[in-house]
């Protein structure tokens, strides 16, 4: 196995290489879990591996609670399935609020808070209601508490999340709204420890392998010792190979064949780019200087042959959407045909006319 074998299986693992999945339900199951605090980058990212997806489908989906987001693996969004939720939450959340409890004490957040903060969010989400958080930082400042600036009220939410009380509800016009936990995922799975960290392996080297230990610990947030815990019991089902020196799993099945060229116009925070703490792979050094360089401003790259090779951004009006390339070098006439065709395919989920740039 070389890197060219690792880009195919990756490609064919992620659902990227074909559209591989039939409705956003379906990708978010195979990948267990979708970065999602870029939420129109995390609706394409669903969008580009689901057969004739649409933007309006995917909100869909969400809205009506099929996928929901919540803080779960690391402290961001992810798009999760109900019937995964609890679990995963159980499994990851303790980290997650003890990687944040220096900045609590920052915030004069403390337990008893907390505390205070879930049982009055409990009350007043009850009976199916979905509250926006300017309604919520009303719903806390009426039993006593206050200064719910933009952060205070940010990581008040947070571990309402991880305390399994609140998670995403449908949006309302612009805005993000919350649902009670136990009434949005009412079947959701809880697993023993050891289980989750098996269940938890086993999806990530399957939709994301080949794969190293140390891109499993990196994308689920895990210490060292529980993701090597977790692909010990998980390896049974899985393959073997070094290359340069790293360890890689990865399923038993064939890469699917991909012409050359192919593009992909994909968010910095899609799963083929952020799950992965070694982008070795995919990206070239000269390449990845570059985009830490840039730092927050890439927000879009354009994927060529699995490869990272120019960044993108989108400008939305009403009937069409401009996509502005910038390719780290000249792609050639096919690869410009190829970058063309991907925007063709954006405009296509949102269902507009593409002014390519």
């Amino acid at each position: 196995m070389d890197h060219e074998a690792i880009i195919r299986q990756r490609l064919t693992n992620q659902g990227l290489a074909r559209p591989a999945f039939a409705d956003p339900a379906t990708a978010v199951g195979w990948l267990c879990a979708v970065q999602a605090q870029d939420y129109p980058g995390a609706r394409w990212a669903l969008g580009t591996r689901i057969a004739s997806a649409t933007d309006d489908g995917v909100r869909r989906a969400f809205d009506s609670g099929e996928i929901l987001r919540t803080h779960v693996l690391r402290p961001t969004w992810h798009f999760v399935l109900p019937s995964d939720i609890r679990w995963l939450i159980d499994l990851t959340g303790p980290r997650v609020k003890a990687s944040m409890a220096y900045r609590h004490r920052g915030l004069g957040l403390d337990r008893a808070t907390f505390v205070r903060a879930n049982r009055a969010l409990e009350k007043a989400l009850g009976g199916g209601a979905a509250l926006t958080r300017d309604d919520l930082r009303s719903v806390l400042g009426r039993v006593g508490i206050r200064d719910l600036a933009t952060e205070r009220m940010a990581h008040l939410m947070m571990v309402a999340e991880l305390d399994g009380v609140v998670c995403s509800g449908p949006r309302r016009g612009r805005q993000f709204t919350y649902s009670l936990f136990d009434e949005r995922a009412p079947a959701s799975r809880s697993l023993a420890r050891d289980e989750a960290l098996t269940e938890l392996a086993a999806r990530f080297f399957a939709s994301r392998g080949p794969a190293t230990v140390q891109d499993f610990g990196k994308w689920a947030g895990l210490t060292a010792a529980d993701a090597r815990a977790g692909l010990e019991e998980a390896k049974v089902q899985l393959r073997r190979e070094t290359v340069d020196g790293r360890e890689y799993w990865f399923p038993p099945s064939r890469a699917a064949r991909v012409p050359s060229p192919t593009a992909l116009l994909l968010s910095i925070y899609d799963e083929y780019i952020s799950g992965y703490r070694d982008r070795s792979a995919i990206v070239a050094p000269r390449h990845a200087r570059r985009l830490r360089g840039m730092g927050n401003a890439v927000a879009s790259v354009i994927v060529l042959d699995g490869r990272i090779v120019g960044t993108w951004k989108r400008t939305l009006t009403a009937k069409t959407v401009a996509v502005e390339t910038r390719a780290f070098e000249p792609l050639g006439k096919r690869g410009r045909a190829a970058v063309a065709a991907a925007a063709e395919r954006y405009g296509d989920f949102l269902e507009l006319r593409v002014d390519l740039r």
